[in-house]
């Protein structure tokens, strides 16, 4: 789910962070390029781990910034093909379900991945507020970035995990907690 990727970069320092260590304003302007932001075939960028190597300090002429060469790790959620996670369901239609990490959002199970037989009832208003749910991932993918977007889609969304509950073991994870208590009883 979360790894580890070095990345070699050239980074632009601008003059107002020229004042801090170098180590600092490099970790800064890292954090502001990349934390919270999908970068493809990556994944979603949650930290930055370190910093390995810094080369450069040039001023090109015409410019304020200062150029760095820059060798550095982050720690990426992507999860992997088959990997059970348990999520949030954030809603539910007549398309499938959607779900929540907390931190990443674009999660979905379309009804084709739902437990056969299963159907949906009811208006996505009054859609069920069911906790946990365990999904096994069935692909990610990095949609590539639309010219133009009509005012009533979705929201774009660099990264797209699809997801299935169709497997033994997954489902709301109160069915294993309900099942555990008639067992003791």
């Amino acid at each position: 789910m979360f790894y580890l990727s070095r990345i070699e970069h050239t980074l632009h320092i601008p003059p107002h962070l020229l004042s801090l260590p170098i180590q600092e304003a490099v970790h800064k302007e890292l954090e502001k390029l990349f934390l919270d932001k999908v970068v493809a075939n990556l994944g979603l960028c949650v930290s930055v781990y370190d910093i390995r190597s810094i080369e450069g300090g040039f001023i090109f002429p015409g410019e304020g910034a200062a150029t760095y060469m820059v060798v550095f790790t982050l720690i990426m959620f992507r999860p992997f093909v088959g990997e059970i996670i348990a999520a949030k369901l954030l809603a539910s239609d007549s398309d499938g379900l959607r779900l929540s990490l907390g931190f990443f959002d674009d999660i979905y199970v379309p009804a084709h991945h739902m437990p056969n037989p299963s159907h949906f009832e009811g208006e996505p208003k009054n859609s069920c507020h069911c906790g946990q749910i365990k999904f096994r991932v069935q692909s990610v993918s990095y949609p590539s970035i639309p010219v133009e977007q009509p005012n009533e889609s979705k929201p774009f969304a660099p990264m797209v995990v699809t997801g299935s509950l169709d497997h033994d073991g997954l489902g709301p994870v109160s069915w294993w907690y309900d099942t555990q208590e008639i067992e003791d009883e």
